[in-house]
């Protein structure tokens, strides 16, 4: 069975592709290469293009005629889409519009959404619940919001059963260390304190720490980048199965600051990490910690990767691959 995965060549669309290979299926990647990376199409077909293409869309189902859709193809960092919210919602937006209605023209009415614990903004209470008011404090979050709610009007419409799935901090690479992390610019904090700790930056600054949190660092739910890509399989299956439309977050639902992870990279690595204090970025929230509960209900889904030692070690060994492959010996 082929399963279009727009985005593939990306992070977590390309874990998302070898989790589909193991579950027995083959993942069509469709990406425009603009963050995503041809090395990291391993596991089937690799297609280039932008999902606002129409014709190319068109050209992608035809050929490949899949059973369903996993769409990750979105911009993603956050800082930009304050300043450049047209990029954002021209392709988030107006690219995944475009995206459903080639697929209900060539029948393919099942479709597994990479949404984004950013839609709910500054949280009322935590752990974050789905039914939380979402209110999102950037264009990337309210990009996301908007996409959820075109899947639940295209599914009113025309039937078109989604999945949408609001995952916390992405981290950690794949544990057989064939594709990994690898963001330019990066901005996720472990790749950053892996910089200062190998000496390839002074050292990784801390926004803010007057938090009201113990140590007066923001503290995160950090969910392994496998565990993510498993959802997203178990997701896809259970809409094959008849499921209907449904929202699930995916954390580990415990937080760690960002001094905790500073302090857990120190232990696997072995190394002191230099920091800094810095002030704290606008809209920050203190705590960002999800409730994964429905998910583990509804699509037995659970996290291998609870521990944030061991996510941060699958990180490690990708990070110093990825380094030894340039020259750098760390």
């Amino acid at each position: 069975m082929n399963i279009l995965v727009t985005g593939g060549a990306g992070y977590i669309g390309s874990h998302a592709c070898k989790a589909l290979a193991l579950a027995g299926y083959t993942p069509i990647s469709f990406d425009n290469l603009v963050y995503g990376h041809e090395w990291a199409v391993r596991w089937g077909p690799s297609e280039q293009g932008d999902i606002i293409d129409r014709t190319r869309l068109d050209y992608i189902f035809n050929h490949y005629r899949p059973e369903a859709v996993m769409h990750f193809a979105a911009y993603a960092y956050v800082g930009e889409s304050v300043y450049d919210p047209g990029k954002y919602y021209s392709n988030n937006v107006a690219g995944t519009l475009t995206l459903i209605e080639s697929m209900l023209d060539h029948g393919v009415k099942n479709l597994v959404f990479s949404s984004s614990c950013a839609t709910y903004g500054i949280p009322e209470s935590w752990p974050i619940q789905e039914t939380q008011q979402q209110m999102p404090i950037n264009p990337y979050g309210a990009s996301k919001m908007m996409i959820e709610r075109i899947l639940k009007d295209f599914d009113h419409a025309h039937g078109l059963r989604s999945i949408s799935l609001r995952y916390f901090n992405a981290a950690g690479a794949d544990p057989d260390c064939l594709i990994g992390e690898a963001h330019y610019p990066e901005t996720h904090l472990i790749p950053l304190i892996f910089d200062a700790v190998s000496g390839l930056k002074k050292a990784i600054t801390i926004h803010g720490n007057d938090y009201n949190t113990p140590d007066g660092t923001c503290i995160r739910d950090y969910i392994h980048v496998s565990d993510i890509a498993n959802a997203h399989v178990l997701s896809m299956k259970s809409l094959k199965e008849g499921s209907p439309s449904e929202t699930y977050n995916l954390g580990n639902g415990k937080g760690f600051s960002v001094l905790e992870v500073i302090q857990a990279v120190e232990r696997v690595v072995n190394k002191k990490v230099p920091y800094e204090i810095g002030p704290r970025r606008i809209g920050d929230p203190e705590v960002l910690v999800g409730d994964s509960r429905k998910a583990t209900e509804n699509l037995n889904w659970r996290p291998i990767y609870g521990d944030i030692d061991k996510i941060i070690e699958t990180a490690w060994r990708w990070y110093n691959s990825e380094q030894r492959k340039s020259g750098i010996n760390i």
